[in-house]
């Protein structure tokens, strides 16, 4: 383990042990969340990246925000 992760650990490990599963559950859900975004990016193809290079040029010439879901549309929707 890493001296930073050590620390935090350390750190955790002091609280009480509803803060303790509060920490591990919001870890969890970011370890999960970081695992699906590194897949989608993955899989994007470059016909993908360049779409949503044009999107974003046109949105910003428009002054328009870009939502991500135009940019990176659900592969369950």
């Amino acid at each position: 383990m890493v001296r930073l992760l050590e620390q935090a650990v350390a750190k955790i490990e002091k609280s009480p042990e509803d803060a303790q599963d509060a920490i591990a559950a919001r870890l969890l859900a970011d370890l999960a969340d970081e695992k699906a975004w590194s897949a989608r990016f993955a899989e994007t193809t470059e016909a993908q990246w360049e779409r949503m290079a044009a999107l974003v040029r046109q949105h910003i010439a428009a002054e328009e925000p870009v939502p991500l879901d135009d940019v990176f549309p659900s592969s369950t929707s």
